[in-house]
């Protein structure tokens, strides 16, 4: 008997998140050193902007086109931050503030062409491995990171250009700045639930791989490794808190490990008996069918043999019929809830 071959999920493709910097500070003078500091605000501010267009429509959209336009054009708003920076004049032949400007920017733009296609690279070969999705998640929070260390080295420069020439800072909440935290914030907790989810997912593949190939062996080693996951999965959910009060995510994991711990304990093991029996039936009936006479005990052994794996087919295609059911409730499930946690959290913008 073939085994059928068990539907696979496919992750959604994860949207890396740079925290490019916002600028929480309002300038209340208006003479040429408050000037100048607000010109290289609006600069920074137009290029955010673009840039939080982007995030949102890669994290509400399914218009792959519209979403790669945005993408080309904050990088436009990146060169142009740049030239409109570059075009001021040192102030005062202190050129410390522009300088931090220009180098903050200039990292911006690696980062968003050069680092994105590391990262975008990266996601291809993100599904071939548990591995690989943890480092190609650890490479999009290393990056963001760095820009975020670049971002507090900018607004040092502000502070200390502002205590320099006697510039009072006056501190204001910003929606922009809001809004980017946000979707930072949304994507660090996603990125942990989806870790749990994905380990689980990617080890059920390798079950599947060794049951299509018959290897009992590995049948049973990736059936602990996953019973082992589950658990750890499920315990590391069970500490994690909601998400500003909505546990949904969390509770769509926890309702896949659970199905891959039940699976993993409960349902594969059906299956392999279900080989051994098969492999025991074909030695009984070549034993059987080589000998020229047969005894009434070869007879009721081969009989045996015979309803034996008659019983365990049939529990093995009833098992497979319900663990393919409750794979497809588990990741519907899952899929369904993550869109709906994105969309209900991660800000619309529009810039």
């Amino acid at each position: 008997m073939k085994t059928k071959r068990l539907p696979m999920f496919c992750k959604k493709a994860l949207v890396p998140l740079l925290l490019i910097f916002t600028p929480s500070l309002l300038f209340a003078q208006t003479d040429n050193p408050g000037s100048y500091m607000t010109a290289i605000s609006n600069a920074l501010e137009n290029m955010n902007r673009t840039y939080m267009s982007y995030i949102s429509a890669a994290a509400h959209s399914r218009r792959a086109k519209k979403i790669e336009k945005l993408r080309q054009q904050t990088i436009e708003s990146i060169i142009n931050s740049k030239y409109k920076i570059s075009e001021l004049p040192i102030y005062k032949g202190d050129n410390s503030l522009r300088k931090s400007a220009i180098d903050y920017v200039q990292l911006c733009y690696k980062v968003f062409n050069d680092d994105y296609a590391h990262i975008v690279n990266m996601e291809e070969i993100a599904e071939q491995s548990y591995d690989a999705m943890e480092a190609y998640i650890l490479l999009q929070e290393k990056t963001n990171e760095k820009v975020q260390q670049a971002s507090d080295s900018m607004h040092f420069a502000i502070q200390r250009f502002a205590t320099k020439y006697n510039v009072q800072l006056i501190e204001t909440t910003n929606e922009l700045s809001e809004k980017m935290g946000a979707a930072d914030k949304l994507n660090h907790y996603r990125n942990q639930v989806f870790l749990c989810f994905f380990k689980c997912n990617w080890q059920e593949a390798q079950i599947i791989e060794a049951i299509n190939k018959k290897n009992l062996n590995n049948i049973e080693q990736s059936r602990n490794a996953l019973s082992n996951f589950a658990t750890a999965g499920l315990s590391a959910l069970d500490s994690l808190k909601s998400f500003e009060g909505d546990a949904s995510l969390s509770a769509a994991c926890k309702q896949s490990l659970t199905f891959y711990k039940n699976e993993a304990e409960k349902d594969f093991p059906k299956m392999l008996d279900f080989y051994l029996k098969q492999d025991n039936f074909e030695k009984t009936k070549k034993s059987f069918e080589s000998k020229a006479t047969r005894t009434k005990d070869d007879v009721d052994t081969y009989n045996k043999s015979v309803n034996e794996m008659n019983s365990a087919a049939s529990a093995f295609n009833k098992v497979t019929a319900d663990m393919n059911a409750n794979r497809t409730q588990a990741t519907q499930g899952w899929e369904q809830t993550e869109r709906s946690f994105v969309d209900t959290h991660m800000p619309h913008y529009k810039s």
